[in-house]
């Protein structure tokens, strides 16, 4: 077989996004916060965009001006007024006769998107906001990596004992646990295992204390050996019989250890002191604050939906060098084709983002229309919803639908929620009708809340329970269901219960 170059011609379909289309696909499933940041790039790059804040706040300094002088001059200033509305006159009949020559070409491009114009559906509100504090602006935090280093100097002066140290704290994980074993730290680093061990030691003895250690039941031997924890029981149960406290069994506990269940109960409360995972303490966790995009209010017995765009500017197409596109349609084709390019892009992006805006209108109108029962009596009345029920409703593709869910919160008066909570599975009941699986864990919820603790319901006890509600549903599908609220089963419950009896 000869390998030869040769030229061919072949027929292929493909689907090809325009990059205006990618630009809107792109900005759907971005939050306020994203968004903003892309305005500010637009902004920067694009010269026939602008900020309509900027031309507010002077309009709104002029006037303050103009209210605070004296009342003496005000016939100077009614004069010098006239002569400006004169003098603007001109200049609107010059700027008119300049524009008027580039109307003739512009007319189909600006017809074209025609459609951003439209007045029907303006979300935008603009809102003065103060500058933020520095002094409100806390510094980072440093990690549990930083903390253990700067300790470390503090501990080993040897060079050598510093670096196996220092190889040791970057093995650590977020929990506070050594990922390697100390057989792989020697080798690495040419020491013994005793030696290693010994530096080992010295580091769990480190804020937090129980760092770098292999195991769990090191980790809180290490502790309780800190604290001065002088409880034999204790460390034998950490020693021996913790795969006794994963399952609850404190009876077979009790009877091993020989001591009765109240003295287990005092033992357990002692090693719920320890902490199991002593790098959670600086694990670098912060708090995210969830800022809504859109807020539901109920006015006069109607739910009224606003979209949420406080902090994201209003733009519009600079009227300075709109002027200087047309006038360079002759003196400039280079200038001309990269204005003309400009404006264009800022067409796209403009249309682009209120076509951002009208979807996520769409997809919110179309939630609260379905859950206003649940907005306003509760989880008793939700309805399931899918991507595809929403998106053949409001006329766009699934995929849309997802993207415009991602990420997203509305604010209801409610409560708080993610445009996700909104969507899950259905089941049908004896009637036919549709009952949303939120319901049913909120059912399955109230059952064990109510149970009787020494006899616990048990699954099967649980769906038959439903069934009589007209909601049949199979066993596994509670089990399912009780695991994703995290509800132990009905043997661990019980347990549970003995054990605070006691």
């Amino acid at each position: 077989m000869t390998l030869k170059l040769r030229l061919e011609q072949k027929q292929v379909q493909k689907l090809i996004l325009a990059p205006a289309l990618q630009q809107a696909i792109k900005l759907l499933p971005l939050t306020n916060l994203e968004l903003i940041e892309i305005i500010d790039t637009e902004l920067s790059q694009n010269p026939m965009l602008e900020c309509e804040e900027e031309t507010v706040e002077k309009n709104i300094a002029e006037n303050t001006e103009g209210k605070e002088k004296n009342t003496e001059g005000k016939e100077k200033e009614k004069e010098e007024k006239e002569k400006e509305k004169l003098e603007t006159r001109e200049d609107q009949e010059e700027e008119s006769s300049m524009e008027s020559q580039g109307e003739v070409e512009d007319s189909e491009f600006e017809s074209y998107f025609q459609e951003y114009f439209d007045d029907g559906f303006r979300p935008y509100f603009s809102e003065k906001k103060e500058a933020l504090s520095l002094e409100n602006i806390v510094s980072k935090s440093p990690s549990l990596w930083d903390h253990l280093n700067w300790q470390a100097n503090l501990t080993f002066f040897d060079i050598k004992d510093k670096e196996i140290a220092q190889y040791i704290i970057g093995n650590i994980n977020e929990d506070g646990y050594l990922t390697v074993s100390v057989e792989e730290i020697s080798k690495t680093s040419d020491a013994s295992v005793e030696k290693i061990n010994e530096i080992r030691e010295k580091i769990k003895n480190f804020d937090p204390v129980g760092i770098g250690s292999l195991d769990l039941k090191e980790t809180l031997l290490a502790q309780m050996d800190y604290f001065q924890i002088q409880d034999e029981i204790t460390r034998e149960i950490i020693g021996q019989y913790l795969y006794l406290l994963e399952k609850s069994d404190y009876s077979h506990l009790a009877k091993l250890l020989g001591i009765p269940l109240s003295d287990v109960k005092h033992h357990i409360e002692v090693i719920k002191g320890l902490n199991p995972s002593p790098g959670r303490k600086y694990s670098g966790g912060r708090t995210f604050y969830v800022v809504p995009d859109i807020i539901v209010s109920k006015e006069d017995d109607e739910l009224k939906i606003v979209l949420n765009n406080e902090g994201l500017p209003r733009l519009r197409i600079n009227g300075y060098y709109k002027k200087l596109l047309s006038q360079a349609s002759k003196d400039n084709p280079d200038a001309y084709r990269f204005l003309k390019d400009k404006m264009k892009k800022a067409f796209w992006f403009l249309r682009s983002l209120d076509q951002r805006n009208q979807t996520v209108y769409k997809v919110a109108k179309y939630i609260v229309e379905k859950q206003g029962n649940f907005l306003e009596k509760g989880i008793e009345f939700i309805k399931p919803l899918t991507l595809i029920e929403l998106a053949q409703e409001i006329g766009v593709h699934e995929s849309t639908v997802g993207r415009v869910v991602a990420n997203k919160y509305i604010m209801t008066p409610r409560g708080v929620f993610s445009l996700k909570y909104f969507f899950h599975k259905s089941l049908s009941g004896d009637f036919g009708e549709e009952i949303s699986s939120l319901r049913i864990k909120e059912k399955i919820k109230k059952l064990i809340e109510n149970e009787d603790k020494r006899n616990p319901l048990s699954d099967i006890e649980i769906g038959n329970m439903l069934a009589r509600e007209n909601l049949k549903i199979a066993r596994r599908t509670v089990a399912k269901y009780r695991k994703q609220l995290k509800i132990p089963p009905s043997h661990i419950r019980k347990r549970r219960f003995k054990m605070e009896e006691a």
